[in-house]
């Protein structure tokens, strides 16, 4: 069972609720499959593209057209277990892509488009991805970077080294027999960031949505009602917004509305809310922070019923916004990569305590442990920790088997966040263990940017942390020291930010460049980022 049982208090809930995973599961028919036999032309999908049109897609069209694509696919040598990337902004044919690898037993890779060349050629490279799917846009960062790709489609026509997919799809049979699969079958690998080494892949199971289920429906105040529509303005390449909004959305049999602004507009987001009468929406700290600017807000007409935010604390003022602008408490939960939606609020059933992240969720179980590895009593500070067993938790990172026994201890996956668990079982954050950024609700690695800045001719040594942002929690800032005959200034400055914005990402680029002589080193030649944080 993954559906909570509705009640009218949190402990009543969470103890009604049990796994009971079936033993043959697949995401495409729990998504889509199911509904486009029951319901086929029930709305499945609106999507607003960038020119403003609205795209009304069915159940049973989504399902028709993954069939499609995973024929063509499949005659390309596609086949249960390779990898299939996915390098789109939100839309149906980032949805097409995941239902197709799903229905043949194959992995999806999902890549943010503001990577730049490097960050595509680790992940491509990394996963071992045989095929792409991208659009026009995205194509030019793959120029010369060696992908390995045996074939490439653009939605959009076609261009250097990729195929036209509509005229493909054409051609194809909108016919197919899904493979067997449980809820251990591999599914997708999402790229998550340390602090040592390169981003690390989070391969997750065909349970994982199962996983997400009760989070979802208590976040969102007993998902699904009559009514319902979802959305979030976090892209679909993330866990928040693909198993967050996404999946349960289509698998509830819901409407979801997808549209990528090409940056965050506050008034927009507004304006999207009201156009297309969203009940749920998954909104980050960031842009609540950002909508918080919009004057008068009570202008739009709003449908909304819930607001869940997770990725940072949002804090009392800001719950006591939304309560006066919104007319909501706003849900916030906790997750990670690896694990996501573990903790979290249910406004209609208990108290939203200012500063906590929740209570743990039917079906998980959330601990703080000491150095010692032992559970803490109430009150305690120490690591946040999840207990083996989650079905929303990881199976393991790809080709790295020794970072994945390095992420438990026993029975308990180490989350690297510290905080403390009350008498009533709610847990605050109170820190990081290890130098993870947080910027705008992504969680940025400091190793890959560091990797990236000295590849700069100018560059000798970099070492990158986070700096207090009253909006964005977080900025990047970085400490350089350069090599013989380049000058600091702040030419040079914008140079390296572009340097990074370019060959990672803009999202992972340096706000600021601190130029300095020596870097503080341990007398094995670790960076010492604490003496960088006293500067």
């Amino acid at each position: 069972m993954a559906e909570i049982i509705a009640a009218s208090s949190w402990d009543t809930i969470r103890h009604a609720h049990a796994w009971s995973l079936p033993p043959r599961y697949n995401l495409a028919e729990d998504m889509v499959g199911k509904w486009a036999r029951k319901v086929p032309d029930r709305l499945a999908l609106r999507h607003l593209t960038g020119g403003g049109e609205v795209q009304d897609w069915s159940f049973g069209l989504l399902d028709r057209t993954a069939n499609r694509l995973v024929n063509l696919l499949a005659a390309r040598g596609l086949k249960q277990g390779d990898r299939v990337a996915v390098l789109l902004p939100q839309g149906p044919e980032v949805l097409l892509t995941h239902l197709a690898a799903y229905k043949i037993g194959a992995i999806v890779v999902p890549l943010f488009t503001l990577f730049g060349a490097e960050g595509l050629a680790y992940r491509l490279d990394h996963s071992g991805a045989r095929m792409l799917v991208t659009d026009l846009a995205n194509l030019p960062k793959l120029e010369g970077i060696g992908t390995g790709l045996d074939a490439i489609f653009s939605i959009d026509g076609a261009g250097p080294g990729a195929e036209a997919l509509p005229a493909l799809l054409e051609r194809a049979s909108d016919r197919f027999e899904g493979a067997p699969s449980t809820p251990e079958t591999p599914a997708f690998i999402s790229y998550t960031s340390g602090t040592t080494g390169p981003p690390k892949g989070a391969l997750h199971a065909h349970r994982v949505l199962l996983g997400h289920v009760p989070g979802v429906q208590l976040v969102h105040e007993f998902f699904p009602k009559p009514g319902a529509v979802m959305w979030t303005p976090a892209d679909w390449a993330w866990m928040g917004g693909l198993c967050n909004i996404a999946m349960p959305c289509l698998r509830f049999g819901q409407p979801l509305l997808s549209h990528r602004m090409e940056r965050f507009d506050p008034e927009r987001a507004f304006d999207l809310m009201e156009r297309f009468a969203v009940s749920n929406v998954f909104l980050p700290p960031t842009a609540l922070k950002l909508m918080r600017q919009v004057p008068d807000p009570g202008r739009f007409s709003l449908a909304l019923r819930s607001i869940g935010s997770g990725g940072e604390s949002l804090g009392a003022e800001m719950l006591a916004w939304g309560r006066e602008v919104l007319s909501l408490t706003i849900n916030e939960f906790y997750g990670q990569t690896e694990c996501n939606l573990v903790l979290g609020n249910c406004a209609s059933v208990m108290t939203v305590k200012p500063g906590a992240m929740g209570r743990a969720f039917p079906g998980s179980e959330v601990a703080i442990l000491g150095e010692d590895g032992q559970v803490l009593t109430p009150g305690k500070t120490g690591e946040i920790a999840i207990r083996r067993g989650d079905a929303a938790m990881f199976l393991e990172y790809w080709q790295a088997p020794e970072k994945t026994r390095a992420k438990f201890h026993g029975d308990w996956m180490l989350t690297g966040d510290e905080g403390w668990m009350d008498a009533e079982g709610y847990v605050t954050f109170k820190s990081r263990t290890d130098d993870v950024i947080t910027s705008s609700g992504y969680r940025i690695g400091p190793t890959e940017i560091e990797h990236c800045l000295t590849g700069h001719p100018a560059v000798e040594m970099a070492a990158v942390i986070g700096v207090p942002d009253p909006v964005r929690t977080e900025l990047v800032k970085a400490f350089v020291t350069l090599g013989p005959g380049h000058d600091a200034g702040d030419v040079l400055a914008a140079a390296l930010i572009a340097h990074v914005k370019t060959r990672l990402s803009p999202h992972v680029a340096p706000r600021e460049i601190a130029f300095i002589e020596k870097m503080p080193t341990t007398a094995t030649g670790k960076i010492l980022r604490r003496d960088l944080r006293g500067r």
